[in-house]
Parts: structure tokens; sequence; C-alpha cells
């Protein structure tokens, strides 16, 4: 959903076939394809759902079986930059998508170029929907011509900063987290705070993850990212997207990173054992988190630097290989109802894309036990109500993965800065 997210980009979930059975006889009062007359059972259909990581819809499939007892529903996952680009690969040569999947923000933009490869979902009823939607978010999902509904939203990846207090206890520092979002109104000052963290030589913790996923958020803070209004890529260019290659190199020569690729088994590890004290936390994220079992208590949620953003989140799309586009509809419909998107918040920390639940008690007050009681409601709505939305291309996805190897190889001595960025322009002028 973003969740992941992001991975570089890259969450490493093995990749996994899971099957659930489940139904189909129109849900929403209309009527299943393929159904038969009164007294004689429903064509028995397939439906198969491709996600890049878990996205606990297991019970919201239960919720479709009521209305739809003649579907089959197979789920399958890959890791992220798998998942896409096995999307790509299926729709070039015409065989092999799914009847649903699941397209994270970073790459919808590969896809609406082509409204001709997945069903349109107008046909389908589903711009009914649009006014629940944050318009940014509904526009995603729309083609480039405007002629196709091509997917709609999930959720949206309010951003936060999620930090072990038991770490910054240990290094002198706050761990209120009204106070310790008071650290770092700015990248600057959340540097300055890891400088601290590092001086207090807390023995086998470092400040933060890695710089992969700050530069993605400082990036996607920007009022322009890698894309102009139209669509041209400006990545080398942009002054923002080096402004934040560099807070990333300065990271890394501070000796504030751990040095770990987010959504890497090592990665996971470092959530658990408490390796170290913050990372970039767009709401999915915790859910993430809650997966490592790190103990209750262990991470807890404060505002990120420069105010708000989004990272991450996700659009279901019906890609026209698949031979049941009524009952699929049926289905997104369904995972991305208010009803679901409010269960997913509260199971995943999936943030709604639909803006009236952001006043809506049961995620406005929801506060997470598990974050010591986070208002986590509050944080990411906050967030995502902060959010000024960029232009997506349909290469953004690559251009993160660009800059994103270039801090790699910086921390991995392969390169100094200078170099690698340079090599990151080459790569991206390479992208078309």
């Amino acid at each position: 959903m973003g969740m992941p997210r992001p991975r570089f980009l890259a969450p490493m979930i093995a990749a996994v076939a899971l099957t659930v059975s489940v139904t189909a006889c129109g849900g929403g009062g209309t009527e299943a394809s393929g159904q038969a007359g009164p007294g004689a059972p429903a064509e028995k259909i397939k439906l198969t759902v491709a996600l890049f990581s878990d996205f606990h819809y297991a019970p919201l499939y239960e919720e479709f079986k009521k209305t739809h007892p003649n579907v089959e529903i197979v789920e399958r996952r890959a890791q992220f930059n798998d998942h896409h680009t096995n999307l790509i690969t299926q729709l070039t040569t015409g065989a092999g998508a799914a009847d649903v999947v699941a397209v994270e923000g970073g790459y919808v933009g590969a896809f609406t170029p082509s409204p001709e490869k997945f069903y349109n979902l107008k046909d389908y009823g589903l711009d009914k929907r649009q006014s629940e939607y944050l318009d940014w978010k509904w526009q995603l999902g729309v083609s480039n011509d405007g002629s196709s509904l091509m997917g709609l939203g999930t959720d949206v990846g309010g951003l936060a900063m999620c930090y072990r207090p038991d770490l910054f206890k240990k290094a002198g520092l706050p761990t209120d987290r009204e106070e310790v979002s008071a650290l770092w109104p700015t990248w600057d000052q959340y540097v300055e705070t890891g400088k601290k963290f590092v001086a207090a030589g807390v023995e086998g913790a470092k400040f933060t993850d890695g710089p992969g996923e700050h530069f993605r958020a400082m990036v996607e803070q920007a009022p322009v990212g890698y894309y102009d209004e139209q669509y041209n890529i400006i990545a080398g260019s942009n002054p923002e997207v080096r402004k934040a290659y560099d807070m990333g190199v300065r990271m890394v020569n501070e000796g504030l990173s751990a040095k770990l690729a987010a959504f890497t088994p090592p990665w996971n590890t470092g959530i658990a054992k408490g390796t170290f004290a913050t990372m970039v936390c767009p709401a999915w994220k915790t859910g993430t988190i809650k997966d490592q079992n790190p103990g209750e208590g262990a991470w807890d949620i404060a505002a990120v630097p420069g105010g708000g953003g989004n990272q991450g989140g996700t659009h279901l799309m019906l890609p026209k290989q698949g031979k049941h586009p009524k009952e699929a509809a049926e289905l997104i419909d369904l995972l991305t109802s208010k009803e679901s998107q409010i269960k997913l918040f509260k199971e995943a920390s999936a943030l709604p894309s639909l803006p009236a639940l952001y006043d809506d008690p049961a995620v406005k007050d929801f506060v997470n036990p598990y974050f010591g009681n986070a208002p986590i409601g509050k944080i990411f709505t906050d967030a995502a109500k902060a959010l000024k939305p960029q232009k997506v291309g349909p290469k953004a996805g690559d251009l993160l993965k660009a800059f994103g190897d270039a801090l790699q190889r910086v921390e991995q001595g392969k390169q100094n800065p200078e170099e690698a960025w340079a090599q990151a322009l080459k790569d991206v002028g390479r992208i078309k």
C-alpha cells in the first residue's frame, strides 16, 4: 500500500502465492457475469490479485465472499521492484498479468500513458466514487489523456518520523514525542540532532537506517520533483533534488547511517533489535515495523522534518488480460470503500485516500498502543493535509532508483559524492 512502499525502494518480501477462496454474485446490487438462471449454481470464477506486500486483504476477501460465493481469489506477491517490472513485461507481451494489480505511487505514471492496456473503470460505474477522494489521489489514477479511469486509490503515505525512545534516552535526548518533534522542524536540525546522538556513543546503534528514504522524503516535499508540469524530466537540473542528495551525503559523512537499505532482511532485523534510532515513516510503514515484532512501545512516532508530505500509496488497476472485469471491478470497489479503508487503517496503518475520513473519529482519534499510544490518526492526517502533490511522470521510480543507487555507492565507499552524482546524472540521461 505504500504499504511498502520504496526501496531503495524495494521491500524485500519473499515472493509468495496466497490462495484464498472467495465468492461472486454481483456486489452492490449488480449481477455477476456468467451467473446462471434461478436455482442453478453460478459459474465458477477465479480472480488473481497481484501485490507487492501483505496488504492485509484476507478479511476483506471474506467480506466479498458474502455476496460473491462463486469466486476464488488467488493472491500473489513479489518484491516491490520485481512486481512492477513484471507488470511492464506482462503488458508488453500480452500475457501473465493478474486480474487486479497494485501499482505504487512512484510507478503509476509508468502506466497512465497506456489506457488501452487496462479496463476503464468508468465502464463499471466507479467514476461515481470521485467525490469521495483527495483530488490529487484521484487524478493519479486517470489516464494522461483524461479518457480513462485506470485505478482506484487505496491509501496515501502521510509522512512522520519513527524513533526509538530507549535509544534516545541512552543518548540523553528527549523521549516525549512532542519534544522530539521540536528537535527537528528542518532537515538541517534533524542532522544536527543526529550528530548529538553519535557524540553520545550509544553502543550498537546508529541514528538512522540509511539516507535513501530521507532523500525521497525531501524530494517529495518539494514543490517540484523529478518532472515539471509538462512531464519533462528535470531531475538532474532541479536544485531540490541536489539539495536532498547533499543532505543524504551529510548523513553518511557524519556517521549517522546504519547503511541499511529499506526492506532488506538486515533492515528488518534492525527494526526488531534497535540498531538504528530513527527512520522516515509514512503511515503504512508502521505496519511494517509491527510485523518485525520489536515489542510494544519500542518505537514511537514524531513529526517529520520539513512539514508534512506523502510517500507511497497505491492504486488498484485492472489489466485487459483479465477475463472477468466486472467482478474484478466490484472487488476493488469493496477493497477501497470507506468501511474497508477504516479497517485497513486500524489493522495496517494504511492512511485512507478519502478525506472525509480524516474527520471521522474512527480515524482522527485513533491511537496505536503498539507505538506508545501515539495519536497516529492526527499525526498522519495532518501530514496528508499539508501535502502539495507533484507531477508524477512515467519513470519516477527509475529516477528515484538512480539517485538511491548513487547514495548507496557513497555509503559503500565505491565513489565519492561528486563521482556518484555525475554517474547518477548519466543514468538519468538514459531514462526516457
